[in-house]
């Protein structure tokens, strides 16, 4: 497989390419698009080979098991390296016992049943939720060297029905020992509110290391060139065991402790950028092993963890997947943001 430039599909960089896998066609374009983007990262051919087999076996079972089967490629970076991970949804049957279906030979569709396992081992690293009649969430993630530790916080983002690009955004950053993480949701759909959210997330990025509620302020500063967004700024502090939040607009936040409580966070009325009448920063208790949750308004509130039993364990990207999955609307852009400290 040969290096050099390649045209990528638009986003395929930075948001990522959501496909729809139903047929052996769009698998195979899906695999195509996947070693594209490894190759304009400048994977070794070896890895590139790799991503190829977990992107067709992931997208195989899709075709083969799923119903309303999809699939995210997008680039993962460190400071020092830059991977492709696959996300892939379905809302098929489910399996009763992961680990079983993982292991070869194991087959629902009277194939050799090598699907999962090959996953597991072209991987770096993966992760696997399924709940019977409910459907399969499915992680992988292939680097050029050895893979980092699964991320603290983790996002996805869907644009609605008949747009190319969403207006929600999500951004992490760890600043002078600060874990915060960022929510927004550009105003309206389309390229304007893109280009709202992407202006939020740059901010962010370069936004001073303060607290949450002063973060905001800078948010809604710099936002006042462009149609505004509804975002909320969190900040996780195990030393203290206190979560910090202040919010805009109609971005969502709970807080679930590992001990199944579940406690709403407050974001105030206004839109970044343009309209607020105050910034207020709230603390809230945060215990070990907490689950911070965050989402725009095209996720629905109605999403209750104890019908995905031990989902709160895995990694922030298979818990944001699977609310996604089963939460976000078509009719808006929807966007997810998960936090947990290790």
């Amino acid at each position: 497989m040969s290096g050099g430039t390649v045209a990528l599909p638009e986003g395929l960089l930075e948001a990522g390419l959501w496909s729809r896998v139903e047929a052996t066609a769009t698998a195979s374009s899906v695999r195509r698009a996947a070693e594209r983007l490894a190759i304009e990262l400048g994977m070794p051919d070896r890895r590139v080979a790799d991503l190829a087999i977990v992107t067709a076996e992931a997208a195989g079972n899709l075709v083969k098991h799923a119903d309303q089967g999809m699939l995210l490629i997008r680039a993962v970076r460190t400071r020092e390296q830059a991977g492709v991970e696959i996300v892939a949804l379905d809302g098929g049957p489910g399996m009763a016992d992961v680990a079983h279906a993982i292991g070869d030979g194991h087959s629902t569709s009277g194939t050799l049943g090598i699907g999962l396992g090959a996953i597991v081992r072209q991987s770096d690293w993966s992760d696997l939720h399924s709940v019977p009649g409910k459907g399969t969430v499915l992680v992988a993630q292939v680097w050029p060297s050895a893979a980092p530790e699964p991320a603290w916080a983790s996002g996805l983002t869907r644009p609605m029905t008949g747009e190319p690009a969403s207006g929600d955004a999500f951004a992490v950053r760890e600043a002078q020992g600060r874990h915060q993480v960022l929510m927004c949701d550009g105003l309206g759909h389309g390229g304007p509110a893109a280009a709202a959210a992407h202006a939020a997330v740059h901010a962010f990025a370069d936004a001073p290391a303060g607290p949450p509620a002063a973060v905001v302020e800078v948010l809604h500063r710099k936002l006042n060139h462009t149609r505004g967004a509804a975002l909320a700024v969190a900040e996780l502090d195990a030393d203290a065991g206190v979560l910090r939040y202040a919010g805009l607009g109609n971005i969502s936040g709970t807080l679930f402790g590992a001990d199944g409580t579940r406690r709403g966070l407050v974001s105030l009325p206004g839109i970044a950028g343009h309209q607020r009448r105050q910034i207020r920063e709230y603390d809230y208790p945060l215990a070990p092993g907490a689950v911070l949750l965050m989402h725009s308004d095209g996720v629905v509130d109605r999403w209750n963890p104890a019908d995905y039993p031990g989902l709160l364990s895995h990694p922030p990207i298979v818990i944001a997947a699977t609310v996604l999955r089963d939460a976000g609307t078509r009719r808006d852009d929807a966007g997810v943001l998960v936090a947990r400290l290790p």
